[in-house]
């Protein structure tokens, strides 16, 4: 992953057919959730919980 220099990029993704969001930090950790708000709670999180 390429990112400029002070950023942060996260990437969040609808999973199709689902409801769920598929989430990427920018430490490269990924993990699909169904509840928005939990989603940006672990992304925000950073490095809790994630596990490139």
């Amino acid at each position: 992953m390429k990112t400029t220099t002070g950023r942060r990029v996260f990437r969040i993704h609808w999973v199709p057919g689902t409801d769920r969001l598929h989430a990427t930090c920018h430490c490269a950790a990924e993990r699909e959730f169904e509840d928005p708000v939990e989603l940006w709670e672990w992304l925000l999180a950073h490095p809790e919980g994630h596990t490139p």
